[in-house]
């Protein structure tokens, strides 16, 4: 099992420091470095200034919103990036969810599996460089009928063509859909207990096309918070957890809700999402069981870091990428160091 770090996405002033933290990371062997994006950094630009400070690193967009570019942009993001690192680059999508799609990007946010299917193919027919593009489907055609558009060819020589892409799924449905057109899956509130809830979705997308799990990368980002005080640690967790689980969606649609409650916590995702959505995001972060945290987190000292390790390696995580939890460069590069130990500790490092 490899380690990645997962930076985020950045709405203050601290995005430098997040790019030093990856940095950090290379020093102690972490394989890869991942960033995300909402409606404040981007991943391209965070990923390229990462990139430039390290030299193996790999550099992973969890994830590059579907809606904020045409596919083709994508293509070339992804191949100037991994021209530029040598070949470092995993490129993970995502539809986002509704209120960024349509309130953000002012793009629908209908039919998402049909749109993502397309989008992949498009960006794999790019990278392959093998013919100019023409596609015709449902959602996207290239070029437009009657018009002066023509048939074209990337002009960058990709550095590879075969660019490994992710996605980000949660719902049975996109999971099915990632594992038959995906190189791997990037997780989130992942409990490695009850790893068979996502991942007998992926096995089935794999059989589709004739594909079992091998060679299928399994990411999961998972919080981290090091202490003594597992309450103390959960604390620190729950307003993240609240967010998703409460916020990210609304009352009809919210995949991260929906989760929740296929884990079991019915009740607790329900009572989350009431006060979250009534603007009472303290209560709704108290409401989050310490059971939630404790089963999609790492938390508490290395020792206890190091046994649960153990669980991700035996639920099929290839990745393991961490969120540091930390608010200061020193703090971010204490998890690092300890997560890292841990996973020299457990034996299940490569």
């Amino acid at each position: 099992m490899k380690l990645g770090v997962n930076v985020g996405y950045v709405a203050g002033p601290d995005v430098a420091e997040r790019v030093e933290t990856a940095v950090y990371a290379e020093t102690l062997g972490y394989s890869s470095a991942w960033a995300a994006e909402a409606y404040g950094s981007d991943v391209p630009t965070l990923l390229s200034w990462i990139g430039a400070k390290t030299t193996t690193l790999e550099l992973g967009t969890a994830i590059l919103q579907i809606p904020a570019r045409t596919p083709a942009m994508t293509a070339m993001t992804a191949a100037t990036l991994d021209r530029l690192s040598e070949g470092r680059v995993r490129l993970g999508l995502g539809v986002s969810g509704p209120q960024v799609s349509e309130g953000w990007h002012g793009v629908k946010f209908d039919k998402p599996l049909a749109r993502t299917r397309e989008y992949v193919e498009i960006v794999r027919t790019i990278l392959a460089r093998e013919e100019p593009l023409n596609y015709a489907g449902e959602h996207f055609t290239l070029p437009l009928p009657d018009g002066p558009g023509k048939p074209l060819k990337i002009m960058l020589h990709p550095y590879r063509t075969d660019i490994p892409i992710y996605l980000a799924a949660v719902g049975p449905k996109n999971l099915e859909l990632a594992g038959e057109i995906a190189d791997g899956w990037l997780a989130i509130f992942f409990n490695p207990e009850q790893a068979a809830v996502s991942t007998d979705h992926l096995r089935i997308g794999r059989e589709k096309v004739g594909k079992t799990m091998e060679g299928f990368d399994v990411v999961p980002t998972v919080p981290v918070v090091i202490g003594d005080d597992l309450e103390e640690c959960a604390q620190m967790v729950r307003a993240y957890t609240a967010l998703y689980v409460g916020g990210m969606g609304s009352r009809k649609q919210n995949f991260y809700n929906a989760l929740a409650r296929r884990m079991g916590f019915e009740d607790a995702a329900q009572k989350i999402q009431d006060l979250y959505l009534d603007r009472k995001q303290g209560e709704a972060a108290a409401a989050v069981p310490f059971e939630l945290v404790d089963q999609t987190a790492l938390i508490g000292p290395k020792e206890r870091i190091a046994e649960r390790l153990h669980s991700y390696a035996d639920a099929g995580v290839t990745t393991l990428a961490i969120s540091t939890f930390g608010s200061t460069h020193d703090e971010r590069a204490h998890v690092l160091r300890t997560v890292a130990d841990a996973l020299e500790t457990s034996g299940l490092g490569e």
